[in-house]
This record gives structure tokens, C-alpha cells and sequence, in this order.
């Protein structure tokens, strides 16, 4: 399993880090552009092994050149999927990591374009990833599963999900809250569980409906709990992010 563990690297990391680059650079000139923080969390997705970790972050560099070719995802490549407003930014937990929300109830896999879905995930993570505050390395998510019905289901969409936060923004996620499950979103997560890594699964909780506010406020201080859960923080939708 890899480690989930932030905070300051110890010297000895840093040596593995310097290690990693060299490795990697070797093979592609391009990691030089990739900053020490994040060849870090590449090296704890591998449990600093750094034969794979070099494996895993030439991997994202020759995905990132051709995914973002200008190293930034232009709103306007993902118009469609910003219209229906299935995500949006909260205040911070109580560790200081920026929160976000997603909706699954407003994707329909019927009007789903796979192309876009995944341009429109870059999009999402690198906007959170972007309110990181430094001396962090983790966002947390909400996934409010509320009105989620089988038109909303889509499992091909939710596995490319896992596969682009697991491959190419390692160790971002610090914890996901599943809240407003309904029975029959179990069937889906049955389907896609197999494909989320032990690192992963050990970040997500499902909240009953009757805990959904002391957990809230456990995550939160008063002040960062959304309107929509009883709160006074305003979301933000990602278009006016």
C-alpha cells in the first residue's frame, strides 16, 4: 500500500527524490520541468521504490504533453460539462486542505461525451489541486450523491475517474465523504471498486444520513459548512472559479 503520510520529507527522501529525477530525466528530458514536490508523491505512490515511480511519472509526463499540450485545460474544451454544474468549490477542512463538491445526480451516461469527461476532470483537479496551500499536499471531496438514479449511472466514465486521479495526481486525494448514497448506487460501486487501488479505498467513507452533520462538522469549522448542509459557506461553481 502507499503511503498516505504528508508533512516534511526527512533527508533520506530527499535523497530518493534526487534519485528519482536522475532516473527519469535519463529517459526523458521533459521531467525536468516537474517540480521536486510533486516527484515526491510520485515516490510515495510507490512506496519509494524508485524504479517504479520513475515508471509511473514518465508515464503522466508523456500523458500530461499530449492530454495539455499548453499545460493549461482551457475552460472553453470543457463548456458542456461546466453547464451542469456537477462540481464545485468549498471553503477548507480543519487541516487546512481545499474542499470540493461533485454531484453525480446531474451526469446522465446517456449525453456523456468520454472525450470531454476526461478533459473536464483535468479541468476539476487541477483547479483544486491549484488551491493546495503550501505545507499541504491533499484536497478533500464531498460526493453528494443526492437524486442519483440509474440515468445517472456510468461506470466506464466513473472508472476513468479512478484511473486518471490514480495515475496522474497520486497522493492528491486525502479523503472522499460518500454522502446521500442511495441502495441502488451499491450496484455501480460494486463494478468500479475492483478497480480502485488499497491506497485509495482507505479514503473513502460512506456517511450514513443521520451522521452526514456531526461529520460534516468534525471535517469543518462552522464557518467552512456548506449552506446546502445547514451551513454558511457559499459553493462555488467551477465556471466562476
Amino acid at each position: 500500500m502507499a503511503t498516505s503520510v504528508g508533512g516534511d520529507a526527512g533527508e533520506g527522501e530527499w535523497l530518493k527524490v534526487a534519485e528519482l529525477r536522475a532516473m527519469a530525466e535519463a529517459q526523458d528530458p521533459h521531467v525536468k520541468e516537474v517540480d521536486n514536490m510533486t516527484l515526491r508523491r510520485f515516490l510515495r505512490a510507490r512506496d519509494h521504490d524508485v524504479s517504479k515511480a520513475s515508471a509511473m511519472l514518465l508515464k503522466f509526463v508523456a500523458w500530461r504533453r499530449e492530454a495539455v499540450p499548453g499545460g493549461v485545460m482551457p475552460a472553453e474544451q470543457v463548456r458542456g460539462e461546466l453547464s451542469h454544474d456537477k462540481a464545485r468549490m468549498g471553503g477548507v477542512d480543519r487541516t487546512g486542505r481545499p474542499v470540493v463538491f461533485a454531484f453525480p445526480a446531474k451526469h446522465f451516461s446517456a449525453n456523456r461525451d468520454m472525450a470531454e469527461h476526461k478533459r473536464f476532470l483535468i479541468y476539476l483537479l487541477d483547479k483544486i489541486c491549484a488551491r493546495i496551500p503550501r505545507g499541504q499536499d491533499k484536497f478533500m471531496c464531498v460526493v453528494d450523491l443526492k437524486g442519483w438514479g440509474y440515468p445517472n449511472s456510468d461506470v466506464r466514465a466513473y472508472i476513468a475517474t479512478i484511473e486518471i486521479m490514480q495515475s496522474y495526481y497520486p497522493e492528491r486525494l486525502g479523503k472522499a465523504l460518500m454522502v446521500h448514497v442511495p441502495y441502488i448506487f451499491m450496484k455501480a460501486w460494486k463494478m468500479v471498486y475492483p478497480f480502485i487501488d488499497a491506497n485509495t479505498r482507505a479514503k473513502i467513507m460512506f456517511i450514513d444520513d443521520k451522521n452526514l452533520d456531526e461529520t460534516l462538522r468534525q471535517e469543518m469549522e462552522e464557518s467552512q459548512v456548506p449552506e446546502i448542509y445547514g451551513g454558511k459557506l457559499t459553493l462555488i461553481p467551477l465556471a466562476d472559479d
